[in-house]
């Protein structure tokens, strides 16, 4: 038994870093949280604000969870937002994609509920803004 945990231990050691594989593991709740603040820095005003306050409201909402499987899965998403974002200061190119089909169908009726919000929260976020008449 001693031996195959030496070779085992050995081969991990030995292997190059794969960065695709670095960035796509999961970040402690706090860190990620604290780095998803940190870069919501880099938007615009209108942006950063709505960002803040939702992840602070979600990360809020699931502090008591306990299953492993939901637990994972809010890491893994929040990190994959993570990655999406722009990371320089003053960056103000940010661009969604849309929501694969599958991922409504998995959804519950209370997150469409929440989605739905959010989608009515944002809509008027980025209408131009019209000139007053003098």
């Amino acid at each position: 038994m001693q031996a195959s945990l030496k070779r085992l231990a050995e081969s991990v050691s030995k292997a190059p870093l794969n960065l695709r594989e670095a960035s796509a593991t999961l970040l402690p709740p706090i860190p990620l949280y604290r780095a998803l603040l940190r870069t919501h820095r880099s938007l615009p005003w209108e942006m950063r604000s709505l960002g803040d306050n939702y992840v602070k409201a979600e990360f809020r909402r699931h502090r008591e969870v306990t299953n492993p499987a939901h637990i994972i899965g809010f890491l893994s998403q929040w990190k994959l937002y993570l990655d999406q974002l722009p990371r320089k200061e003053g960056a103000t190119t940010f661009t969604g994609k849309r929501l694969d089909s599958t991922v409504f169908e998995k959804m519950s009726s209370e997150q469409l509920g929440q989605l739905y919000e959010l989608m009515h929260a944002t809509k008027d976020v980025w209408k131009p803004v019209k000139p007053e008449d003098s």
